[in-house]
């Protein structure tokens, strides 16, 4: 197979969710110039449809359906759409998630704890039962996890911890759902998304004090167009013999 044909998804339908901005918008973005017919998810029905229009204007594939990954019967419809728009489904990004709330865990409200759970974890596990349902010749699951998994993070213990749920239950699942669907991980570093810079209360002037503080090997902070290119080699056919992994992107942090 000759080099550009190992990143080619032309014959791929990929969802992507949380795709309306930041990692999710870099990832769709991309798959789409890889030639990937697009389904992007999220809650935000204007930003997934002016993304998706964009991806059109570029000369893409890609439609928006308003989907809240916590609700089941959302997420058996958003696949359904998927293979109703485009005949299939090859590739699944569970990339919705986040918690604006930074508080000391014994400080955390028990709500904020479930809804972080829920929405960090236990729809990753949703998204991925009912993706691997549905995907009939095979494919892959990329899980978007972060660097919080590894490490303490005080303010956002409730948020590593699910992260950290999310890095295990990508590797059982690679263990139970292969060699037909291939599953992987990524963790970002430093993003500045809108759920970064409310989390750690940042402006866009903070940002050039955080990138010196960070000292990062890479020079700079991460981009969702970093993001978007590690998630093409996870779900491209030039990672085919890679499952059960999580890749840190992460600018050397």
């Amino acid at each position: 197979m000759k080099v550009p044909e190992l990143f080619d998804l032309s014959q791929d339908t990929a969802v992507v969710t949380g795709a309306g901005r930041g990692i999710g918008e870099g990832i769709a973005r991309v798959f789409a110039g890889a030639g990937a017919s697009v389904v992007l998810a999220a809650r935000r029905t204007e930003e997934i449809e002016r993304v998706a229009e964009q991806i059109r204007k570029d000369g893409g594939k890609a439609i928006a359906v308003t989907t809240d990954v916590t609700d089941e019967d959302a997420v058996e419809s958003l696949a359904q759409a998927a293979r109703d728009e485009y005949g299939k489904l090859d590739i699944w990004v569970n990339n919705a998630g986040g918690s604006p709330v930074s508080t000391p865990l014994i400080k955390l409200d028990r709500k904020e704890w479930d809804a972080t759970l829920h929405l960090n974890l236990t729809a990753v596990w949703l998204c991925s039962v009912v993706a691997a349902k549905h995907m009939e010749d095979g494919g892959r699951i990329l899980n978007i996890s972060s660097r919080a998994a590894v490490g303490p993070i005080p303010g956002s213990g409730h948020y590593a911890a699910a992260k950290a749920g999310v890095n295990s239950l990508t590797a059982t699942l690679a263990a139970e759902l292969g060699p037909r669907i291939l599953v992987n991980g990524i963790m970002p570093g430093a993003v500045p998304t809108e759920i970064m810079m409310k989390a750690l209360r940042l402006s866009e002037d903070d940002l050039p004090a955080l990138e010196k503080n960070l000292r990062l090997p890479a020079g700079r902070l991460g981009t969702p167009e970093d993001l978007g290119a590690a998630a093409l080699f996870l779900c491209s056919r030039a990672s085919s013999w890679i499952t059960g992994e999580i890749l840190s992107v992460s600018g050397g942090m």
